[in-house]
């Protein structure tokens, strides 16, 4: 039986499997996570009998040092892997990501003129908003001021009357002083005036000798 004519069937049917089996890059990732769990889990088994092979030796903290530079040396390993694996995945995502946005991102004249539009309008409106946000805080503070400056000066005015208050009082205490201070001046001078005049009043007459 002649098998020339059938030879491209076969080599196609030869190469489909292959091709069916072909893994995809997140399975192929997935597959290299579960590797490295497995890996991680055997690392820390063995560690585990390192261990209890150290408890039975006579220098059990240099056995448990080397055990721990093992595992450490491992574990760094798996962690090197699988932090290559999740900047390929992530690197993979965000460039089907990309694909997907260039796919979409196809906008015609119109319709990008219509966005740049739309654009420069909301920033217009915000920055209209904004230019009134700043008119009102302006106005605020400046009415803020204003109250301030005006109780301010009602303070320093009700200061004022306050000195001036107390220093009317302060001078009429004085003046009261100073005129009980003549009163008693006067009092004093009438008598010593009395004392002085029943001092220098003259004797009466010596009565007559009698016979």
């Amino acid at each position: 039986m002649n098998l020339r004519p059938f030879i491209p069937y076969l080599l196609a049917i030869a190469a489909w499997p292959a091709c069916a089996q072909a893994p995809t890059p997140e399975a192929e990732a997935d597959a290299q996570k579960a590797r490295i769990s497995t890996e991680r889990k055997a690392v820390e088994a063995r560690y585990d009998q390192d261990r209890a092979v150290c408890f039975q030796k006579f220098a059990v903290q240099d056995c448990l040092n080397d055990a721990r530079r093992k595992r450490r040396t491992q574990v760094e390993d798996l962690k090197r892997q699988e932090a290559a694996i999740n900047d390929a995945d992530r690197q993979r995502r965000a460039a089907a990501q990309l694909d997907k946005l260039d796919q979409k991102a196809q906008p015609s004249a119109d319709e990008a003129a219509n966005r740049e539009r739309a654009l420069q309008s909301q920033k217009d409106r915000e920055q209209r908003a904004a230019d009134r946000e700043t008119s009102r805080q302006e106005r605020e503070a400046q009415e803020a001021a204003n109250r301030q400056a005006f109780q301010n000066k009602q303070r320093a005015n009700a200061q004022e009357q306050a000195r001036l208050a107390e220093r009317r009082a302060q001078e009429a205490v004085e003046r009261q002083r100073y005129e009980d201070r003549l009163k008693k001046a006067e009092q004093d001078k009438a008598e010593l005036d009395e004392r002085n005049a029943k001092r220098t009043k003259p004797r009466g007459a010596p009565l007559p000798t009698p016979p």
